[in-house]
């Protein structure tokens, strides 16, 4: 019998994001303990970590931790290919889209809240649209948008002024190795 080994190398790149996808999907899971006033409504505490992500090492590890969240998140929870997941993942997906139209204007006047804002919107809008297209086919669900939209905005701004501060005020700042 002969063993095959496969030797899959990893970069100090590949940890740093393995290391932000698990403290994403941390917040992820946490978040889903806390009680929400409405179905659908959470503050997306995960979001900040992508924000920083995409702030520090760009869009494309930005949309990694993101994608890597939505799936391991979904897969602790039990909700891997249940509407949740889906609903989740279109909102992941059309949001790390409005951040890569975001990432290219000027920054000057669009930072970490404006981002965090469009990324909200983005993210309520697909999920809406998932709702309304696949799961509740009727004109009453989007009564209901007014209120996820003042739910975008208010955490959108929350989580964009913390990221703000995260990269204002670092919590750890990496250390060269010594060898």
């Amino acid at each position: 019998m002969t063993r095959s080994v496969i030797n899959l190398p990893a970069s100090p790149d590949d940890h740093r994001l393995a290391r932000l996808a698990a403290f994403a999907i941390g917040l992820s899971l946490a978040e889903a303990a806390l009680p929400s006033p409405l179905p659908g409504v959470k503050p997306g505490l995960a979001n900040i970590i992508t924000l920083l992500v995409l702030q520090r090492f760009g869009w494309r590890a930005a949309a990694w931790v993101t994608l890597l969240r939505v799936v391991a998140g979904s897969l602790l929870l039990g909700t891997f290919l249940s509407p949740g997941f889906f609903l989740s993942f279109s909102g992941a997906l059309i949001s790390l889209i409005a951040l890569g139209v975001a990432c290219r204007l000027p920054s000057s006047v669009f930072g970490p809240v404006t981002h965090s804002i469009m990324a909200a919107f983005a993210h309520i809008a697909a999920q809406l649209c998932v709702v309304y297209f696949w799961l509740i086919p009727h004109a009453g669900v989007l009564y209901l948008a007014p209120v996820f939209a003042a739910a975008a905005l208010f955490f959108g701004i929350i989580n964009g002024m913390v990221t703000a501060r995260l990269l204002d005020n670092p919590l750890h700042e990496p250390q060269p190795v010594r060898t």
